[in-house]
């Protein structure tokens, strides 16, 4: 499972500290970074979970994992009241607030500091809840899942992007190679921290996905959980209902 796989083998800090501490280290890089490593094709896979997010109209959205912000920006043009960016990063969020000012939206979006575990939000807050390429960085997966489905409303729509792992050939064997050799080696060239990209690969090709993840959501009481894989199976978009 994907708690065992941390991003610093020799540290005495536990995964969750040790997750803050990686991606303050790469948060200058991360955009940049991310979309040489996704080829750009995250883009179009942050907007197919915007549209399913969209479908419900929220007026309350969180966006947890929320990085440098990518995802809660573009959820700004479906015009909710406030949509919260969560995240275990400062270093992570102060990029994100640089962008989220550029684009004129800090009365929107609002940046906070936080732990999955531990959301600082009352029950049935929220009308969505976003997870992009964040869930398999949770400490205890299903305590994050539980503070998740605590913090949304009745009838609310969670939507997970993670990455997953192709399963027919060649696209299986492709993306094996490409995440255990090219990508740690493009993050070892182009980065501050030349242990993240390793951690990031290891950490995808672990965790449970698919019909896998879909149980541990129902397992959580989340319902209707369904999943959508996208561009070959490299990622899947997840969706449930409180």
């Amino acid at each position: 499972m994907s708690e065992q796989v941390k991003p610093y083998k020799d540290s005495e800090l536990g995964k969750k500290e040790q997750v803050a501490q990686m991606f303050d280290n790469i948060s200058e890089d991360y955009d940049g970074l991310n979309r040489v490593i996704s080829l750009g094709i995250d883009v179009s896979w942050r907007k197919k979970v915007v549209k399913l997010i969209g479908e419900n109209n929220p007026k309350q959205i969180l966006d947890i994992a929320t990085g440098t912000g990518d995802l809660a920006i573009m959820m700004a043009k479906l015009n909710p009241e406030r949509i919260v960016g969560l995240d275990i990063s400062q270093g992570m969020l102060n990029v994100g607030k640089q962008k989220i000012e550029k684009v004129s939206l800090s009365d929107k979006i609002k940046m906070v500091v936080g732990d999955s575990e531990n959301i600082p939000f009352d029950d049935n807050t929220f009308d969505a809840i976003t997870v992009s390429f964040g869930v398999r960085n949770f400490e205890n997966l299903d305590k994050g899942l539980k503070e998740i489905l605590r913090v949304l409303k009745p009838g609310g729509k969670f939507v997970v992007l993670e990455t997953s792992n192709p399963t027919k050939f060649p696209f299986k064997q492709g993306y094996k190679f490409y995440t255990n050799f090219i990508l740690p080696v493009i993050g070892k060239l182009f980065s501050k921290d030349k242990v993240a990209y390793s951690y990031l690969s290891e950490s995808a090709n672990s965790f449970p996905f698919g019909e896998a993840f879909n149980n541990i959501l129902q397992k959580n009481g989340f319902k209707n959980a369904k999943n959508l894989p996208v561009t070959f199976g490299v990622a899947s978009i997840y969706t449930a209902l409180k």
